[in-house]
């Protein structure tokens, strides 16, 4: 008769997605080195790698015990450090199908461990981060059967490892639905914490930090057909359904690094001229595309329905509503609502009921992300100052006055000479105007005013907004 292996009550199941990072191995070798007991740490990482990335790299770093297995399409190499497994699956990087797709690979690979934790590839970590991790997590067990700690982590700089933008804890507040209808977040500072005794609930998911019991890794998997934009959103909304319970940490657990400049991104590799040169079938735009549409189906934003989209596993689950899901974050998917309690960074309400619609659409504000955007060209056809060649480089500030289709002013905002010069895009003019409104005012068009340092007007400009 098989033995069947036992899992060790407190083993962690690692989860990394890693594409083209220098980053990579720092990371692992911290998480490893400041882990209470490393020897239950099983780490996987999708290996997106070029040419120049090599096993030599790992071994260099006191990664050793290596062994390769086939599995499917890919080698998987094995390895150990300080008796922490880990097992990266190599991916030539131009032939992954995007960081949710590279999760889900990873997640394919789940063997029961007690608990799981999702993370990115450039993070750094406090002393007996596990440690920590476990007792917060447990100490949420009277309030939820399935809790997940799960956060934007404050900053790290990777080219000064000493450097951390805060030792606070921080929470997901919401930030703004985008015009492709995906909720973004932000993150702020946990009021309080140092007095607080346990984790406070969340409305959101991060991607780059989520603790939870192992089976989070098979029940509420990554759709491997989303690519970036919507991976968070869909995660909260399909955590909720299925039963679990959003938390942020009420104690930092390490750092995330955010500004990208230093790691070459997909979007750079798989270009529309990297198609044409037949090193891939499709370039990222047309997956994003794709991804938005049904993340735009899944939650039924602006009204497209669910059943436009066979989403299978990967769909909502059925211990909750997306109406529950609803009532408990204060977002209207349907009209792209958001209670004002949610502009206020107020604590969500478990166990909150959506009311019937009408009083629930009366307590929603529209949210509106419009982008203004116009070229040179543009603004030169309606030069308003004689004598002036060229309005956008002669212009230090600029107006915009945004309008529903009743002609009702929705908004109005100036942009100084500091912030025209961050939005003057080459021969552009190109940023966007976030704000709430009424629900059923929706902006149709707005115009644009150009002024000189003495108020007189440049270029005045309408565009209709696209629905």
């Amino acid at each position: 008769m098989t033995e069947i292996p036992v899992t060790p009550p407190n083993s962690i199941f690692v989860q990394i997605a890693s594409y083209r990072d220098p980053q990579l191995i720092p990371t692992v070798l911290d998480l490893i080195d400041k882990a209470s007991r490393p020897d239950l740490l099983r780490i996987i990482v999708c290996w997106q790698h070029a040419h120049d990335e090599t096993m030599i790299q790992f071994w260099q770093q006191g990664f050793g015990n290596w062994r390769a297995e086939q599995t499917g399409n890919w080698t998987v190499h094995h390895l150990s450090h300080r008796e922490a497994k880990i097992e990266l699956i190599d991916v030539p990087h131009m032939m992954t199908q995007g960081a949710c797709w590279a999760r889900n690979l990873v997640q394919q690979r789940y063997g029961g461990e007690r608990y799981t934790l999702q993370l990115d590839s450039h993070h750094r970590f406090v002393e007996g981060w596990d440690t920590l991790a476990i007792e917060m997590l447990e100490s949420l067990r009277d309030e939820s059967p399935k809790p997940v700690l799960t956060a934007y982590l404050p900053m790290y700089d990777p080219e000064n490892d000493d450097a951390r933008s805060s030792d606070e804890p921080r929470i997901l507040a919401y930030a703004r639905f985008s015009k492709e209808g995906v909720v973004l977040f932000r993150s702020k500072v946990l009021s309080n914490w140092r007095t607080r005794v346990r984790p406070v609930r969340s409305r959101f998911f991060s991607a780059h930090f989520a603790f939870a019991d192992g089976h989070f890794a098979e029940v509420v998997q990554h759709d491997p057909d989303y690519f970036f934009h919507g991976e968070e959103i869909s995660l909260a909304v399909r955590a909720f359904t299925h039963g679990y319970d959003l938390y942020s940490p009420h104690r930092l657990i390490g750092w995330h690094e955010y500004l990208r400049s230093y790691r070459v991104k997909m979007w750079n590799d798989h270009s529309h001229e990297a198609k044409e040169r037949g090193e891939i079938d499709e370039p990222w735009h047309e997956r994003n595309e794709r991804s938005l549409q049904r993340n735009r189906a899944l939650l039924g934003i602006d009204g497209q329905a669910l059943a436009d989209v066979e989403f299978g596993k990967y769909g909502l689950g059925a211990e909750r509503t997306l109406a529950d899901y609803e009532a408990y974050a204060g977002i209207g998917f349907k009209w792209r609502g958001v209670q004002q309690s949610v502009l206020n960074d107020d604590p969500p309400a478990p166990g909150s009921q959506r009311p019937d619609e009408a009083t629930w659409k009366a307590s929603l504000l529209r949210a509106n992300d419009v982008r203004v955007c116009v070229h040179r060209n543009g603004f030169d056809r309606h030069l308003g100052t004689p004598g002036v060649e060229h309005a956008l480089p002669a212009a230090t500030s600029v107006a915009v006055v945004i309008y529903d289709n009743g002609e009702t002013e929705l908004r109005r905002e100036t942009v100084d000479a500091s912030g025209l010069s961050r939005y003057r895009k080459n021969d552009w003019l190109d940023f966007h105007v976030t704000f709430e409104s009424e629900l059923g005012r929706v902006p149709a068009s707005y115009v644009v005013q150009l002024f000189d340092d003495a108020g007189n007007v440049l270029s005045r400009v309408r565009r209709a907004i696209d629905a």
